[in-house]
């Protein structure tokens, strides 16, 4: 059968069409030009670097300023140039204290919380913090933003999330704690569990629904109504089946911990990290340093509660600004000792507000060094999260997620409160202190 010239064209137009959709995109090249490098690996800074960047990912780290031919040339060659930060403890649905606290609960819905939850994911990433861990949300909120934001339609940091933290009935994740027994809903019965098999259940139920780590209540908490954070609320078997069952599904467990009880329990059950740690001791350190457990700090959120305790207790909880002149204190202290003693330490700071990076400097007043900070923030929070093969520092094949500040933090701190450079994965979103995208 002969075919007539037009459609013997057309046919060879659509193969045409065909092969180009078909051909690979041309990759895009960039070259940052460093003043001064903090690479997340080692401990010293490097001078005049280059940074070479295809698509997504570093390509190579050289010394100089090399610009290969047709790259996008980045002028960073009077700053200091980190790793994109990583904060190890957030809650992507913080809201900050505003009204009574009760009726925000009573009021609030979790489409409420979506909708805010886009905005907190923004200014963190603004405030520098490419890569968050989300210790805590409900709802399904925090999952569902995550992949909003890996699908390119909000504009936020890479998430690692908890979904609902587990823990017993009355305990710190119980959220009927105060209020009418009576009241009932839906998504309140996915934080509480008793018993061994109910923790197991929650558990799957959580990966299952794409949490990408358990994140359990073994003591009480400050911000909660009526529990007491110094009591061990979680029985060992409790415990136990939550980390033996996370682990068997591949995700890492996070125990959030106050009293001393209850964080030594968990270490030597191998939870991966402890959040807050308020009554550790020495004792405490040692079993961290032996199963070789992270403790994550929170400085920030401890900070701004015992301010608003002492200014403003009526945005608070009932029992919560009692709990936080007692507790805090503690917390403050403590962590310098934690660091002293040699626990691992990954940057965290229980908010979600982008004023995360107060926290540097709240680490370095308790005696940690700024390098060490930085690196809390950079290479230990990617090995807590289990990802130091794609974030956490400058090098060969992670995501070009890099942050940069005018000044040097290793003598100011305080310059990271005030980041001027985002890029993650080679976009960048924040040059010469201005947003480069426009709001969710």
């Amino acid at each position: 059968m002969k075919i007539s010239p037009p459609l013997r064209a057309a046919a060879m137009a659509s193969v045409a069409v065909l092969a180009l959709a078909a051909a690979p995109a041309q990759a895009k090249d960039i070259v940052v030009h460093a003043g001064r490098l903090i690479d997340g690996v080692g401990k010293l800074p490097r001078s005049q670097v280059s940074i070479r960047i295809t698509d997504d990912k570093i390509v190579a780290v050289e010394p100089g300023f090399v610009t290969p031919v047709g790259a996008e040339v980045i002028d960073l060659s009077r700053a200091t140039v980190m790793p994109g930060f990583i904060d190890s403890h957030t809650h992507i649905q913080s809201l900050k204290p505003k009204g009574d606290p009760i009726a925000r609960k009573m009021t609030r819905t979790s489409l409420d919380s979506a909708l805010s939850s886009t905005v907190n994911a923004r200014n963190l990433l603004l405030a520098g913090f490419t890569s968050v861990r989300d210790v805590g949300g409900g709802g399904g909120v925090d999952v569902a933003l995550k992949r909003a934001i890996n699908a390119g339609q909000v504009t936020g940091p890479r998430m690692w999330v908890a979904m609902e933290p587990l823990g017993p009935t009355g305990g710190h994740s119980d959220p009927t704690n105060g209020l009418d027994p009576e009241l009932l809903h839906s998504g309140w019965g996915n934080s509480v569990v008793d018993g061994a098999d109910e923790v197991r259940k929650e558990v799957r139920a959580h990966q299952k629904r794409g949490a990408d780590l358990i994140k359990i209540m073994p003591s009480g908490g400050v911000l909660s109504i009526g529990d007491d954070p110094s009591h061990e609320l979680m029985t060992v078997d409790e415990v136990k089946a939550a980390i033996d069952t996370a682990h068997s599904l591949g995700l890492k467990v996070a125990a959030h911990g106050h009293g001393k009880t209850a964080i030594d329990m968990a270490v030597k059950l191998g939870v991966d990290s402890i959040e807050h740690g308020s009554f550790a001791d020495a004792e405490s350190y040692k079993l961290f340093k032996q199963h070789g457990t992270y403790l994550v700090p929170t400085l920030l959120v401890a900070s701004n509660s015992l301010e608003l305790a002492l200014t403003h207790p009526e945005l608070m909880n009932p029992s919560a600004a009692a709990k936080a002149k007692v507790v805090v204190p503690q917390t403050l202290r403590n962590f310098g000792d934690a660091y002293r003693a040699g626990v691992k330490i990954a940057f965290g700071t229980d908010t979600a507000l982008g004023e995360n990076g107060k926290e540097f400097a709240l680490m370095v007043k308790a005696g940690m060094p700024a390098m060490e900070a930085i690196l809390s923030a950079t290479q230990s929070a990617s090995d807590l999260l289990g990802a130091a093969d794609q974030i956490g520092s400058v090098q060969p094949g992670r995501f070009a997620d890099l942050v940069a500040v005018d000044g040097d933090p290793l003598t100011d701190i305080t310059e990271l409160q005030h980041v001027d450079f985002v890029m993650k994965g080679g976009v960048v979103y924040k040059q010469d202190g201005k947003a480069t995208v426009a709001s969710n």
